[in-house]
C-alpha cells in the first residue's frame, strides 16, 4: 500500500492552471456562450466550438470562414447532498477541525449517489477554416478534468469516522464482508486529460431547401492521471495511474518489475494515452430549422505509467479515525485509493485500457431571425466510466440579440448529475470579435440546496467572413 501525498494539492493544480489561463474555460463547460444555455449546444455550437459536440456542424450556413480563440472555459462544482455552506467549508476552512457531532453530519450528508461532482475545460488555443471546395477543417488544444463522487452509508461512515464506523462494530479480519457487499454504490471518479483535437466536415446535399453536412473529429489524448473506483454488488473497479505532478511517494513498488515508474519530469507528463473519434451529421431546412446528431468520444484510452489496481477483497480496518478536518479530499483518496490507510490492497499493474465517455447527442433549433435562436439538446451517456455524464441530460436554449452589440443566452436544463439548471450569459458582439461570460445555473450559485457553482469566459475569440450556402 502507498503513502499518498494530498489529492488537494493535485485538484489545486488544476485549478492552478485553470487560474494560469484566466480561467476562459471550454466545452460543456469550454464555451462561455454554450455554458449560457444551460449546456445546450448541438444545433448552436460553430466553427471550433463544434469541436467534441458534433463536427458537421463546421459546414453549415452562418459559420465563420476563419474563428480563432485563445483560452476560452469554465469551471463547475455541484452537489446533490451537501450544502453551498458545506462546500464552501471545504474549499475555504481546510485546516478546522472537525468535531465528533462535525463527522456525524458529513457522514449522513456524503450519503448521496450524487455527493459531488467537478468539472473543468479550459481550450488553450483553437482555430477553424472553410474552404469552398475542400469542405471545413478546426485544431484546438484542450485540458479536460472531471470527478465525481458516491458513497454509501458505509463508505461515508468509514470516510469520516475510520476505525469507529458502525460496520467495524465485533470487527474480525476473517469475517469481514466483502468490498463489493459492505461498499455497493460507491464510486470515486477523476480524470486529467491533456486532448489535441482535429475536425473536418463538409456538405454532402445541397439543395434549395435542404442541406446536410457530415463530419468527423479525431483527438489523441495525454492522460495526465486517473482516479476510478467503482463498486456494485459482485463486482468491482478501481484503478489509478497518476503522472509524476502529483508527486506521489511509491515507496518499496517502485522495485517491482510490474510496475511502470514514471520519474518527475518538466510539463504535463503523461501515464496514459489514447485515440478519440467523433461522428456527426447536421441537417438545415429552409433557413430556419436545424437538426443534429452526432456520437462523440468513441475510443480508448490505455494507462501505463505509475499504473494500481485493485480486486474485490474483505473490507479492511482502518487505524485511523477518518477525517479529521476540512481537507477531505486527501484523506478520501488515501482510503479509497491507494494509501497506506485504505480499505484496499492496491498491487501494481503495466497496463490498463478502458473506453473513453462515449456519448450520443441530439439537438434540434430553430433560427427565428438573425437575432434569435431557440433549441433542444438530449445527450445519453453510453458507458459508466470516469469522466462520463452520470445520468441523460435534457436542456432547451435561446440566444437573443437586443441590438447588434450585446447577446442574450438563456434556457433551461437537467441531468448530466447537476439537476435543474437555469443558465445565464451575457456577450459583446462585433463582426469580428467578442467575448462574454456566463454561468450554468444563476440560482446556483446562490442556493444553500444543491449548490452548483459555475462561470466559463472567454475574451478572445475572432470571427472572420461568413458561409452563405
Amino acid at each position: 500500500m502507498l503513502p499518498v501525498k494530498n489529492l488537494r494539492f493535485a485538484l489545486l493544480t488544476g485549478l492552478g492552471l485553470l487560474a494560469a489561463t484566466s480561467l476562459r474555460a471550454q466545452s460543456e463547460l469550454n464555451s462561455f456562450s454554450i455554458v449560457g444555455r444551460g449546456g445546450v449546444a448541438n444545433t448552436f455550437a460553430s466553427d471550433y466550438q463544434a469541436i467534441g459536440i458534433n463536427p458537421a456542424n463546421m459546414a453549415r450556413m452562418n459559420n465563420a470562414v476563419v474563428a480563432f480563440s485563445i483560452g476560452e472555459g469554465g469551471v463547475g462544482v455541484s452537489s446533490a447532498s451537501l450544502t453551498r455552506s458545506q462546500v464552501w467549508k471545504f474549499l475555504r476552512n481546510t485546516d478546522q477541525t472537525l468535531t465528533r457531532a462535525d463527522k456525524l453530519e458529513l457522514a449522513r450528508a456524503f450519503t448521496s449517489d450524487n455527493t459531488l461532482n467537478f468539472n473543468a475545460d479550459v481550450t488553450t488555443v483553437a482555430v477553424s477554416a472553410s474552404f469552398p471546395v475542400l469542405g471545413s477543417f478546426a485544431f484546438s488544444n484542450r485540458q479536460r478534468l472531471s470527478g465525481h463522487m458516491a458513497l454509501n452509508q458505509n463508505a461515508a461512515e468509514i470516510l469520516f469516522l475510520g476505525q469507529e464506523a458502525p460496520i467495524y462494530a465485533n470487527y474480525n479480519p476473517t469475517t469481514s464482508p466483502l468490498i463489493t457487499e459492505s461498499l455497493a454504490g460507491t464510486q470515486f471518479q477523476g480524470t486529467w486529460y491533456n486532448e489535441f483535437n482535429f475536425a473536418f466536415a463538409r456538405r454532402l446535399i445541397t439543395l434549395p431547401l435542404f442541406r446536410l453536412s457530415g463530419g468527423v473529429g479525431y483527438r489523441y489524448i495525454q492522460g495526465v492521471g486517473i482516479v476510478d473506483v467503482r463498486i456494485e454488488p459482485g463486482k468491482i473497479e478501481a484503478y489509478s495511474a497518476m503522472s509524476p505532478l502529483f508527486d506521489i511517494d511509491y515507496g518499496k513498488v517502485v522495485n517491482s518489475t510490474s510496475f511502470n515508474l514514471e520519474k518527475r519530469a518538466n510539463g504535463l507528463q503523461p501515464v496514459g494515452k489514447g485515440n478519440g473519434f467523433d461522428l456527426g451529421l447536421a441537417m438545415e431546412a429552409g433557413k430556419m430549422l436545424r437538426a443534429s446528431l452526432s456520437l462523440t468520444d468513441l475510443g480508448h484510452m490505455t494507462w501505463e505509467g505509475n499504473l494500481l489496481t485493485a480486486s474485490d477483497q474483505k473490507l479492511k480496518k482502518l487505524r485511523s479515525n477518518g477525517v479529521d478536518n476540512y481537507d477531505f479530499l486527501s484523506e478520501a483518496t488515501k482510503i479509497f485509493a491507494s494509501g497506506t490507510d485504505s480499505v484496499f490492497v492496491y498491487q501494481p499493474s503495466q497496463e490498463h485500457t478502458a473506453s473513453l465517455p462515449t456519448k450520443l447527442r441530439a439537438g434540434a433549433g430553430l433560427r427565428v431571425t438573425n437575432r434569435l435562436e431557440v433549441g433542444l439538446d438530449v445527450t445519453v451517456p453510453l458507458n459508466e466510466v470516469a469522466g462520463n455524464i452520470t445520468s441523460p441530460f435534457v436542456g432547451a436554449g435561446i440566444d437573443f440579440k437586443p441590438n447588434k452589440f450585446i447577446r442574450l443566452s438563456s434556457g433551461v436544463a437537467g441531468g448530466a448529475g447537476y439537476g435543474f439548471a437555469l443558465p445565464l450569459g451575457v456577450a459583446f458582439t462585433t463582426n469580428l470579435y467578442e467575448f462574454g461570460v456566463s454561468t450554468r445555473d444563476l440560482p446556483g450559485l446562490l442556493a444553500d440546496k444543491n449548490p452548483y457553482a459555475s462561470v466559463a469566459a472567454g475574451f478572445v475569440r475572432f470571427r472572420f467572413g461568413e458561409i452563405k450556402d
